[in-house]
């Protein structure tokens, strides 16, 4: 016959013991028929029998003074997995009396106890078999399948009410012993087994539509939250339609009355460009006339400078051969010399005159693509250039008058040296034809 595995055998021994433990302490709840407190026996026979199952496989951690085995590591690690436990470690490393892990562990299943959460907290425990190896051995019973089971029976204590006084009790130095008694049956309980079965139904029935009833409570909550953002962002989008629409509406006729807008805009330019079409084509026809008149007088003026030039040529060659004449020519010659400088002075002015009135020209063509403001700025240009005009006409009529009073100082020179050269006909003939010439 083979030989079952001890550790097989501990673990369905603790199974059935927590069976037990909670069967009894649901049962003698019911009929207690109030909250239970830290005196109650078979809620501290639950303490001792929950210590065990926790303590099974549990691996010795060795330490500088001792070898350490406790379930307060893996109960720790509850936080970590469980964001709502926080709460409870925190109360339990508060507590001013407790001084050793084990004190602090049996402090904790009595408030996850009263908050109705143990079976919540040990279910999301036995999950996570990678964490939780570091603190069991594989044969323990919390990595096994009776682990589950025991988590699942502890939803059942979840009816029952329990005020605990954790701070005032010694958690510390407290002995964990199962007494048995209490779970050995008698005559009478043998015969209410019927009694008890039915119990035991309408408790788990109980059980069961407590669990569902919790789970429907945070699903209608959930879903009223989820009703009211959607009521919230329908309104929200309903409001945002609205303001659409009216941003929709204001843009057409904004769109509208712009068109409007850029069409007498439109009409109003075309309008004003046909004018001043009509404007620059006048001024460009008066520009041409005045120019051409500014040509044929610069023709005069250039032609008259160049018979200048050519008079005063033949000035200094008449002057040139009458070098050795006397004292009184040389005088004349040097007045005339002056005379004639001035006049290359009168020229170079007029010269830069008529540069100017071509640059003037040049700046009245750039400005005919102008508007009607610049048509004042071309009568006044138009205005200096006559005035320049009148002032170069003058200025001819003065160098006419000089070439004349000029011919008649030169008729008197020549008439003096035709009374100083003598009597000799032929010599006054000559000379007055030099002087002629």
């Amino acid at each position: 016959m083979a030989t079952k595995d001890p550790t097989a055998v501990e673990r369905a021994n603790l199974l059935n013991m927590a069976k037990l433990s909670i069967k009894g302490l649901i049962e003698s709840a019911l009929s207690f028929g109030r909250t239970l407190d830290s005196d109650y026996p078979p809620l501290q026979q639950f303490f001792v029998v929950m210590e065990h199952c926790l303590k099974h496989g549990l691996k010795v951690r060795k330490s500088f003074l001792s070898y350490n085995k406790t379930i307060w590591g893996p109960l720790e690690l509850v936080e970590k997995l469980y964001p709502e436990a926080e709460e409870i470690g925190a109360s339990v490393r508060d507590l001013p009396g407790l001084k050793t892990p084990l004190g602090r562990a049996r402090a904790w299943l009595r408030l996850a106890l009263m908050q109705k959460k143990m079976a919540d907290y040990l279910r999301c425990l036995i999950i996570q078999r990678e964490l939780l190896s570091e603190f069991y051995e594989y044969h323990a019973l919390m990595m096994e399948e009776e682990g589950a089971v025991i988590v699942g029976l502890l939803v059942g204590l979840n009816v029952i009410d329990a005020n605990l006084c954790v701070k005032g009790e010694d958690l510390d130095s407290q002995v964990g012993v199962i007494d048995f008694s209490m779970y050995l049956k008698n005559e009478e309980e043998t015969g209410n087994k019927e009694r008890n079965v039915q119990i035991a139904a309408i408790l788990d029935q109980k059980n069961y539509v407590e669990e569902l009833n919790r789970q429907l409570n945070s699903t209608v909550s959930s879903l009223h939250s989820r009703v009211d953002s959607l009521e919230k962002s329908n309104t929200k989008l309903i409001e945002e339609l609205a303001i659409a629409k009216n941003n929709i509406i204001k843009l057409q006729e904004e769109n509208h009355q712009l068109r409007s807008e850029n069409e007498l805009i439109l009409m109003r330019t075309r309008q004003h460009l046909e004018v001043t079409k009509v404007d620059v084509e006048t001024e460009l026809q008066t520009y041409k006339h005045s120019r051409q008149g500014l040509d044929e007088m610069y023709n005069d003026a250039r032609r008259q400078l160049r018979d200048e030039s050519q008079l005063r040529q033949d000035v200094e060659n008449e002057l040139s051969v009458q070098v050795g004449m006397k004292h009184e020519i040389e005088l004349a010659m040097k007045l005339l010399e002056k005379d004639i400088h001035e006049k290359q002075d009168t020229l170079i002015g007029l010269r830069q005159q008529l540069e100017e009135v071509k640059a003037i020209n040049i700046e009245m063509y750039q400005k005919l693509q102008g508007s009607e403001d610049s048509l004042k700025e071309k009568n006044e240009i138009i205005a200096r250039l006559e005035e320049k005009t009148n002032k170069i006409t003058t200025a001819m009529r003065q160098l006419e008058q000089s070439d004349n009073d000029l011919l008649t100082q030169t008729r008197t020179i020549a008439v003096s040296l035709v009374k100083s050269a003598g009597s000799d006909p032929q010599d006054q003939y000559k000379l007055v034809k030099d002087i002629s010439f």
